[in-house]
């Protein structure tokens, strides 16, 4: 069995702009086909920094391994609450998709954690989140 495996890259788009873009890139778990909150994972799929702000823009491309087709997305904060406000549910096998801020929630001094769901076991991908 292997575990989920999350590598994720945070920081400013640009050091003038007040945009914070997060990148998770992501393999899910060859038993469960998913990627979850976990303890015993270490938390992988949880940000090192706390975000505020509105929530831009979603960028979610299913990779060489694609997950299953309508896969599903959540961004959890610190409250347990989806920060996609549902936005992230049923995403593309074969297509990268994009999210736009008028159909997402926002975040408060939050850690946030990605949550994969339904997308097959040992399956690779990445979601990538704008907060300004």
């Amino acid at each position: 069995m292997t575990a989920q495996v999350v590598v994720i890259t945070e920081g400013y788009v640009a050091e003038y702009l007040p945009v914070k873009k997060i990148k998770w890139s992501w393999t899910t778990d060859s038993a469960n086909g998913a990627i979850v909150d976990s303890t015993t994972a270490g938390e992988v799929n949880k940000t090192t920094g706390k975000y505020s702000g509105i929530i831009y823009r979603l960028i979610t491309n299913p990779g060489a391994t694609a997950p299953t087709d309508d896969y599903d997305v959540t961004i959890l904060d610190d409250d347990g609450y989806d920060v996609l406000m549902g936005a992230g549910a049923d995403r593309d096998t074969a297509n990268t998709e994009q999210v736009l801020a008028s159909s997402l929630g926002c975040c408060v001094d939050s850690q946030l954690r990605l949550n994969i769901g339904t997308a097959g076991n040992s399956k690779v991908g990445e979601v990538i989140l704008y907060v300004l």
